[in-house]
């Protein structure tokens, strides 16, 4: 039987992210994904938000993204924009770019690490143990399973909103009914009327995908329908009731049904199956959130996993993963709630809109809305404390000794980082020296956070992994043994 510490179910975003993250800490990872390649049917999500950027910069391969697409302002809600271009972040933009080029570059990188990934397969079923799970895997279509059993020290569930770990599992997936129901299409058209059009159900609109005549499709439909595969017809029959004819639609490349039901899992872990991505919250697209969601779980749980694997710490840090990311897809799943209802095109919902866009077009309340949107403003609930605390720490230039470094570039290995700024300062974490990166450095400059603006200048931050910080140093080392005991394990002797 082929044993592996951890398996991930699903080579999306979220799993392959997951998969890099456990390969940069040296953990004994692979990937089972159902597609034969990596190829994906249609675009699908549509870009990066700022923060998810910021996430692929602390590993230094943001760079990979940013050259395929295109650099824009794309935070927005229900349709208002949100200009984040005054944030004090590199990253004061998101980025549009399709899934499938998200996909493709995380693979390659994913390649790159060495992380087996096993396709044409998926998860039948699993039985976990103390000591780890039994996996019984079966092939996809035409697929020939050589691979038909693993043994894996913990099963990570990146296998969408339809999740079959999270099933069978048996964790609850509790949360709103639908709606609405959407057609996603992409396609052929003759002179089709780009543009959003709402009506009293929600918002209708094409877009133009390429220079060969290829149009994406988003028509809300007249009833709720679920689970069940359009056709052409419904399709022509859709764009008819919106726009009054079909554009001659043809060539059809992908078609799907959407709506927007919200759910979460009641528990994000269970023993040694854990869930992350869809398979741990599924909202409408509204907002663009869903992908950039599951890609900080995957950056949350990777360094927290990587470390009980090793031994470092116990198996309760895991819960620190549930804690930390349930509040922020719940967070999530009552905005894309609330955009939703703010889009029906009815008069009354019309009028709440323009007044929301009146609101939003205040300085206030655009930067705490563009902050929620865009993911910068995120604080773990850490304690009491520094405003740093719980929140990502700023790309600040400091100087060191060796010259000027980028903060962002001291976390690309996805090793936790002790930064002094102070010139004299006494910070004991001798047993941690193995574990933990010191970075002696000086930097004069304002401490600024999205949303919050300028905070007081810390004299050192613990800075875990994914990028976050841990514990605040004020003049004093109070409580820095306490957070590196926490985080990162016992003191070696």
């Amino acid at each position: 039987m082929t044993k592996h510490a951890v398996v991930i179910v699903g080579g999306g975003p979220t799993g392959l992210t997951l998969a890099a993250e456990l390969a940069l800490a040296q953990v004994d990872v692979a990937v089972i994904e159902r597609r034969a390649s990596q190829a994906l049917a249609g675009s699908r999500a549509g870009g990066l938000h700022a923060r998810t950027i910021e996430v692929f910069d602390q590993r230094g391969v943001a760079e990979r993204f940013l050259s395929q697409g295109r650099v824009m302002q794309v935070a927005g809600y229900a349709l208002i924009p949100l200009d984040i271009s005054d944030f004090p972040t590199r990253h004061n933009y998101g980025l549009a770019l399709f899934q499938e080029s998200i996909e493709r570059i995380l693979a390659t990188w994913v390649e790159e690490l060495g992380v087996p990934i096993h396709r044409g397969l998926e998860l039948s079923r699993f039985v976990q143990d103390d000591t780890g799970v039994d996996v019984e895997l079966s092939a996809c279509g035409d697929a020939a399973a050589s691979l038909r059993r693993l043994r894996a020290g913990y099963l990570v569930g990146c296998d969408g909103g339809r999740s079959v770990i999270r099933k069978h599992a048996g964790i609850d997936f509790p949360g709103w009914e639908p709606s609405l129901s959407y057609l996603l299409a992409e396609a052929e058209m003759t002179e089709p009327a780009f543009g959003a059009r709402p009506d009293a159900r929600g918002i209708n609109g094409l877009a133009k995908l390429d220079d060969a005549g290829r149009v994406r499709a988003v028509l809300n439909e007249p009833y709720v329908r679920q689970d069940e595969q359009p056709t052409l017809d419904d399709l022509r029959a859709a764009l008819v009731a919106v726009y009054g004819t079909d554009f001659d639609v043809r060539n059809v490349s992908y078609l799907s049904r959407f709506t927007d039901a919200a759910r979460q899992a009641a528990s994000y872990r269970d023993r040694r199956v854990l869930l992350a991505g869809d398979a741990a919250h599924v909202h409408s697209p509204t907002g663009g959130q869903g992908l950039n969601t599951g890609v900080q779980d995957a950056v949350n749980l990777g360094w927290k996993l990587a470390r009980v694997v090793h031994g470092i710490c116990p198996d309760g840090l895991l819960d620190s993963y549930h804690a930390e990311r349930h509040p922020i897809a719940a967070r999530v799943l009552k905005n894309t709630l609330a955009q939703t209802a703010l889009m029906r095109g009815d008069e009354r919902t019309k009028a709440l809109h323009e007044k929301m866009t009146e609101l939003l077009w205040l300085d206030e309340p655009r930067k705490r809305y563009a902050g929620m949107m865009s993911g910068l403003d995120i604080q773990y609930d850490l304690g009491l404390g520094h405003p740093l605390l719980g929140r990502r720490m700023p790309d600040l230039d400091v100087v060191t000794d060796s010259g000027s470094r980028r903060v962002f570039t001291l976390l690309h290995s996805a090793q936790p980082v002790l930064l002094n700024l102070a010139e004299s300062a006494v910070l004991d974490m001798a047993g941690w020296s193995k574990r933990v990166l010191r970075v002696d450095a000086r930097y004069t400059g304002v401490w600024e956070l999205p949303v919050l603006g300028a905070v007081a200048a810390p004299t050192a931050v613990l800075i875990r992994p994914d990028g976050y910080v841990a514990w605040v140093g004020e003049g004093t080392a109070q409580g820095l043994t306490e957070a590196l005991g926490k985080w990162f394990g016992p003191p070696e002797a």
